[in-house]
């Protein structure tokens, strides 16, 4: 991947499986897309995010037996879904049973969202992949995701000890939105976490036939497969732009998860605690 990628293009093999098998990707058989938040430098000197505590993906629905049995031994037993039903059963990929994995719902958007007339709209903005575009639909992720990052952010307030994943369908816009939330909150810099919402463009590679079959499904990707591919884009400076998009619309992310999640100050206090660790304690 270089400087140039348009994020259109496949990547190579063997490029993608050296990335994946390295931090901060996880391998979970039958998931695409997982990552540990821990280990990124925050501004506190000598601390960093918890490493084996928050993990991001893709849609879980396809894991396999032994990708159920590794999310357990990694001590992963919540898992919050970020999808809305109407989602769900458009792509046929219902929530999973994991023994002794409890699955909370957590729709980011209502069931009403996914008409025929909004879902069009959607795509089409998807469609131009252009920052702007994305900056229209971030912009509605945090305009509805309120109650579903709050739900997420009480768990970490609440549960400092217990890990947990968090995904969407591609694991890119929802997921990418509230990562985004937790690692700045937890102090690291806006290029870390840039960098790690880039390295979607990687992670979801092993995944890129089966989405790209079902976005060419829909009648606006149907005659037009790279409008369908710049719906898939993860570019390090969408997620710039969208910090610009959080600071001057939203007040910066203290303030947007304060007005829309109902947090306060001392919430914030302890969820910073509960992400971060002193990096002495890899040792």
């Amino acid at each position: 991947m270089t400087a140039t990628d348009s994020g259109l293009e496949p990547l190579d093999p063997a490029y993608v499986a050296d990335v994946l098998s390295r931090p901060p990707f996880v391998q979970i058989p039958g998931v695409c897309n997982v990552r540990d938040l821990g280990s990124y430098p925050t501004a506190t000197p000598d601390v960093v995010t918890k490493p084996g505590y928050a993990y991001r993906s893709a849609e879980l629905s396809g894991i396999t037996e032994e990708g159920a049995r590794k999310m357990v031994s990694l001590g992963i037993l919540t898992v919050f879904d970020l999808r809305s039903d109407p989602e769900m059963m458009k792509y046929s990929s219902p929530i999973p049973t994991i023994e002794g994995v409890e699955v909370i719902p957590t729709p980011v958007f209502k069931s009403e969202d996914y008409s025929p007339e909004k879902l069009a709209k959607k795509f089409e903005l998807y469609a131009t992949g252009t920052t702007e575009s994305f900056m229209i639909l971030y912009s509605q992720i945090l305009d509805h995701g309120g109650p579903a990052f709050g739900t997420i952010l009480r768990h970490v307030r609440d549960k400092p000890n217990s890990p947990f994943i968090f995904h969407c369908t591609a694991g890119k816009d929802r997921t990418g939105v509230i990562a985004a939330i937790l690692l700045k909150l937890a102090g690291v810099d806006n290029h870390f976490i840039s960098q790690d919402y880039s390295l979607t463009r990687v992670g979801r590679e092993p995944d890129r036939a089966k989405v790209l079959g079902r976005l060419l499904k829909e009648p606006l990707f149907a005659a037009n497969s790279e409008a369908a591919m710049r719906m898939l884009t993860s570019r390090y400076e969408t997620m710039r732009a969208f910090f610009n998009l959080l600071e001057e619309k939203y007040g910066g992310v203290e303030t947007y998860v304060k007005t829309y999640t109902k947090l306060t100050d001392e919430d914030l206090k302890t969820i910073r605690s509960n992400l971060v660790v002193p990096t002495k304690s890899r040792m």
